[in-house]
């Protein structure tokens, strides 16, 4: 951990308390991160603070296609909610202290339970494109931990428990609240690259031998720095292709804006009906 990055998410949470409290608005313990094409969810906000990160001090701007950049605030109904639409990513040349930066400010501000998304390639047979996949596990193939470094306390604990990172009570509800719709939520382990090249087949066979169901380049690291802080966390994944190999198709990032754009409204749906029921599980 590099020794400023304490400071910058001191400066950063401090930053976006003013702003929330000239906006009147709540402090949010639920904060939401939407991944690539899905970040129509953002639209549902009432009465939004919308802050671009480059407004953010030391907040990294994304790049990528599908990621607008902007951190809302605000309530979808009744629930105070931080919305994150878009992320950074590693392979955009981030350390992790970047990478995971918005997350640790988040916890600093107070968040409780983070719900994460992002877009991955199927491994699964049964997980085709358009599905969605609540994570029970990861494994961490990127060779980056934000942790690595000097251990800052204020951050949480040099050493900490990893074998819940997705919490099973958040899992379940959310399967529960998409078998109420009508719908099948997977649940899966997803595996998490460096990236930009998308994985070779010869990976995508190494990377099912030893547990993985879905891949992707995202997600991870950020999980890795809330359970420090100690917030409870939930990731869905949307599947938008298969991974190579199991498809003759060649992969592309259109295929994966293209997929979450068509699913987003049931993602939206999805979330709209969990974020109350997230909001009566906090302390």
């Amino acid at each position: 951990m590099n020794k400023n990055v304490l400071t910058h998410v001191e400066e950063a949470a401090s930053f976006l308390r003013e702003r929330i409290a000239l906006a009147k608005l709540p402090v949010p313990k639920i904060a939401l991160v939407l991944g690539s094409g899905l970040g129509t969810f953002a639209d549902r906000v009432e009465n939004p603070l919308i802050l671009p990160y480059a407004e953010i001090p030391h907040f990294p701007p994304s790049t990528v296609v599908g990621h607008a950049g902007r951190l809302l605030f605000g309530t979808v109904d009744k629930v105070p909610l931080a919305v994150m639409q878009g992320r950074v990513h590693a392979y955009e040349g981030y350390s992790s202290d970047e990478v995971v930066l918005p997350t640790r400010v988040l916890g600093k501000l107070g968040v409780q339970q983070i719900l994460l998304t992002n877009a991955a390639g199927s491994m699964h047979p049964e997980f085709t494109p358009g599905s969605f996949v609540a994570l029970s596990d990861h494994i961490n193939l990127t060779g980056c931990n934000p942790c690595v470094g000097p251990n800052e306390p204020t951050l949480g604990p040099r050493f900490f428990d990893m074998t819940r990172a997705y919490s099973p009570r958040l899992r379940q509800l959310a399967v529960r609240t998409a078998s109420e719709q009508g719908w099948q939520m997977h649940e899966g382990v997803y595996l998490c690259v460096l990236g930009p090249s998308f994985e070779t087949p010869a990976e995508i066979r190494f990377f099912r031998a030893i547990g993985a169901d879905l891949v992707g380049m995202s997600t991870v690291q950020e999980v890795i720095a809330a359970r420090q802080m100690g917030m409870e966390v939930l990731a869905i994944s949307c599947v938008t292709n298969f991974a190579a190999g199991i498809s003759d198709g060649e992969l592309s990032h259109a295929e994966v804006m293209d997929t979450g754009e068509r699913v987003s409204a049931r993602l939206t749906q999805l979330l709209t009906q969990l974020l109350p029921k997230l909001s009566t599980l906090q302390e």
